[in-house]
């Protein structure tokens, strides 16, 4: 009988002690294994088990789009400005990427109002992207998303006026 319970024991402990899986968490100095401090001659190390395309020669100019073996798309990196160049903005594209709070590409405008406090709203001539306060996180909606009257301004739209099942249709984060 003392086995059982020390082996219960320790199983409850390896439990309780097991790490959380991190590879689709986004926080606000990291997505899955890459860091804010991530040189973008680091990816390759970093995704050795995912494809990584660049769209330029010159790694500090282009877009860089990391893929998952079998073709589907990860993330999408535009490296940052510095002489050491870090990954400065990123576009989330694969939907099991997921803040600490839950928020991914299948969430909406409430998940968003519910889990941040909104700092600013900018409308675009196709969407309107999200700023949380003390955040590095910013979210688009689709004007589609939005009432037919809201859908082809230009004018400032307000949280009240987007409805809440609008649905994330980018997920960035931005270091730079």
């Amino acid at each position: 009988m003392k086995k059982i319970g020390f082996a219960l024991s320790v199983c409850i402990l390896i439990i309780g002690c097991a790490k959380k899986d991190t590879t689709f968490l986004i926080t606000e100095n990291s997505v899955g294994p890459l860091l804010e401090t991530t040189t973008v001659a680091d990816l390759e190390t970093i995704f050795t088990q995912d494809s990584i395309v660049m769209d330029s020669v010159n790694f500090k100019t282009g877009k860089i789009q990391v893929y998952e073996k079998g073709g589907k798309h990860l993330l999408t990196f535009t490296p940052g400005s510095d002489s050491i160049p870090t990954i400065g903005n990123i576009r989330v594209f694969d939907p099991r990427y997921k803040t600490s709070t839950g928020i991914s590409l299948y969430s909406t405008f409430r998940d968003v109002q519910e889990n941040y406090s909104i700092k600013k709203i900018v409308t675009t001539l196709n969407s309107v992207v999200i700023f949380p306060k003390q955040s590095n996180l910013y979210f688009t909606i689709d004007k589609e998303e939005l009432p037919s009257n809201l859908r082809y301004t230009s004018s400032k739209i307000e949280a009240v006026q987007i409805p809440p099942t609008a649905k994330i249709k980018y997920l960035m984060l931005g270091w730079e």
